[in-house]
């Protein structure tokens, strides 16, 4: 624009829209979603195209050499970098949630900056300790499942070892209090697998996830080391406690504790904040909500039998 000139007047819609623009703008209005008018929120596909990048790195022998010569550790020391500056911008943009929401701001601008720097370089920093974690869930799978041949097949094509592997990016980003990306992340593993895991979930070691299609495991949930769920199961709430105005309560724990080297059958469902002692195994189609002891077996034609041998299979 030339000094002195105005501003070149909007185009006016050819497609007589004018009115129905302004009733869709109008409509953010509503109750709880005045602060869809305020900032610019994350880019959704920004966000999940970052975390493509930051899977695809935990298994770096992957990763094309783009510069002839480029050694596999400067590939991946350039991937990094990169990956550090989008996820920055978008846990920025994150960050700023609250006040967009009209709360008050108590970080200023380059407080904001550094802080979505700082959080960025955590989960990076995370990424051998995860690799780690990963390789693990794969070999649970090459054991747990006799149509696998090898680990690398699990880690290459499992739906079990996306999910969780997305579940363990996405609970570490919860863990560092971001907002709206760890969901983000957690609902598109769901949308492509079929697994709703809950960012807020903490799990364990070598954790196996058989077919998948239709496994629920809940906020608050805990599980241990070596357990093993099919298809189907549900780690959920039995309960959803109101205050008394009548809205839920939120953030108590109310999902189970999987203890270690525990096997949940096909379209099992566990409700409330019990235990699930260590070693048990719970059989298909089971509905408990009571504590079970260590090396128990519960199915629907036996309820609660102690004293199997440890890993026994219904």
């Amino acid at each position: 624009m030339r000094p002195g000139s105005s501003p070149a007047p909007e185009a006016k819609s050819d497609g007589g829209y004018e009115k129905l623009a302004a009733e869709l703008v109008a409509s953010g209005d509503a109750a709880g979603f005045q602060a869809l008018k305020r900032g610019t929120w994350p880019d959704r596909i920004a966000v999940l195209a970052t975390i493509d990048r930051l899977h695809r790195v935990l298994i770096a022998e992957t990763l094309p050499a783009l510069v002839p010569g480029e050694s596999p550790e400067r590939r991946v020391e350039r991937e990094l970098a990169e990956i550090e500056s989008q996820l920055a911008t978008q846990i920025r943009l994150a960050l700023d949630f609250p006040a967009q929401l009209g709360e008050e701001r108590t970080r200023d601008e380059h407080v904001l900056d550094a802080d979505s720097r700082r959080t960025a370089r955590a989960l990076i920093a995370k990424l051998p300790s995860l690799r780690e974690r990963v390789f693990e869930d794969a070999r649970a799978a090459w054991r747990g499942d006799p149509s696998c041949h090898h680990p690398i097949e699990a880690l290459y094509a499992f739906p079990g070892v996306f999910a969780i592997t997305r579940h363990r990016i996405a609970h570490i980003l919860y863990e560092l209090e971001v907002p709206l990306l760890p969901r983000l992340v957690a609902e598109d593993a769901h949308q492509r697998t079929g697994i709703d895991i809950h960012p807020g979930a903490n799990i364990g070691r070598e954790f196996f996830i058989d077919h998948g299609t239709g496994v629920v495991i809940g906020q608050t949930a805990i599980v241990g080391n070596h357990v093993t769920l099919y298809q189907g199961v549900t780690l959920g709430a039995r309960s959803f406690p109101v205050d008394a105005s009548g809205r839920l309560v939120k953030g108590i724990p109310r999902h189970p504790i999987i203890e270690d080297d525990v096997t949940i059958y096909a379209s099992a469902t566990v409700l409330g904040r019990i235990t699930v002692g260590r070693g048990s195994v719970i059989g298909g189609n089971v509905w408990l909500t009571h504590d079970v002891p260590a090396y128990a077996r519960v199915s629907q034609a036996e309820p609660l039998q102690t004293g199997f041998e440890h890993g026994a299979g219904i």
